[in-house]
């Protein structure tokens, strides 16, 4: 689905009209926040957000796998698999499965680290773990209560906030803020911009940590790009977010195209964009997301060619410490589950 703008603007006609539904879809949201979740035997850590929409997961469960490695773990990403048709517990092979198959963010993920993607996430946690798994990392699933998380990483983009903070459809929250605020270990804000600071100042004021984040793009690919003119296109959660990355690395965007999120391209859409961008000497960019749902094994069919992904990964601002505080939960988690053995 597209956002509706009016859950980016001060409050509205619109969303005190659909006041009351939220005030429902809020009250059951919160009770299921309640429930007590399964134990893993494992630490898990939970990438989510109190929003719908995009803030950056996906870059940030990448970021945060490549630190549990760098401990010497072996963490496997668990996720749903939005937007594909397989239900599981299935490991994703990126050579077999296509993003229809089992979502546009595992098949990307899975091209360099192990993505199970399963409906039932106790399902998809069992596979994980016979894959010699010793740290989940899952992909969104925040309020979703089927298993009990160790550590729930809340992840907002800097510059676009939580729009009104009503709760859905008034807003985009996905549930209450206070008791989502509870259940947090840390925030991530991502990028530039004060839009999240009264949240991290809320957050802040349980003595959890607030840490601060950037999306970096790959080098070789920013260089190729930077002076030339572009039409740019995306399905993703927050597409301005990633015009406005291709323009400050120097990326002359003259036209945007944007799509609805994970949304399913069809060559009748893409063919007519390779042909203007060709008639016209510009380059043709999209997301790494967008381009796992054009093709698999990263192979594009004939009428995709000559797409450019623009690859970013997330850098923590102040490596050192967020380490420290990844180090320091996997051990309450460890040394939790000693006690209960």
């Amino acid at each position: 689905m597209r956002e509706p703008a009016f859950w980016y603007r001060p409050p509205s006609l619109m969303s005190l009209l659909l006041s009351p539904l939220a005030a429902a879809y809020g009250a059951v949201a919160s009770r299921r926040l309640q429930r007590k979740g399964f134990d893993a035997g494992i630490p898990v850590f939970c990438v989510g957000n109190y929003h719908l929409g995009g803030a950056g997961k996906t870059p940030t469960v990448l970021a945060l796998v490549s630190l549990l490695r760098d401990l010497g773990e072996t963490p496997v990403v668990l996720s749903r698999g939005y937007g594909g048709r397989l239900r599981g517990p299935v490991m994703v092979d990126p050579e077999r499965h296509q993003a229809s198959d089992v979502g546009d963010e595992p098949s990307m993920m899975a091209r360099t680290v192990p993505v199970a993607v399963a409906r039932e996430r106790i399902e998809g946690l069992a596979l994980a773990r016979s894959k010699a798994a010793t740290v989940i990392v899952m992909d969104d699933g925040f309020q979703n209560p089927a298993i009990a998380k160790d550590v729930a990483l809340i992840v907002i983009d800097a510059n676009r906030g939580l729009g009104n903070v009503k709760v859905f459809p008034a807003g985009p929250l996905r549930a209450p803020l206070p008791p989502q605020i509870d259940r947090t270990d840390a925030l991530i804000l991502i990028g530039e911009g004060n839009a999240a600071a009264a949240i991290a100042a809320r957050v802040s004021a349980q003595d959890k940590p607030v840490l601060t984040a950037h999306l970096k793009a790959d080098d070789a690919t920013a260089s190729r790009l930077r002076g030339q003119r572009a039409l740019a296109f995306a399905g993703i959660g927050d597409p301005g977010r990633f015009f406005r990355t291709l323009r400050g690395y120097g990326v002359e965007v003259i036209r945007e195209r944007v799509f609805a999120d994970h949304h399913p391209f069809t060559q009748s859409e893409i063919e007519p964009l390779v042909l203007e961008a060709r008639r016209n000497g510009w380059a043709l960019v999209t997301t790494e997301k967008d381009l796992a749902r054009l093709g698999v094994g990263g192979k594009l069919p004939p009428w995709a060619q000559g797409i450019v992904p623009f690859p970013v990964k997330l850098e923590f601002d102040g490596a050192e410490a967020v380490r420290k505080f990844v180090s320091d939960r996997l051990f309450r988690a460890r040394d939790r589950q000693f006690r209960k053995s």
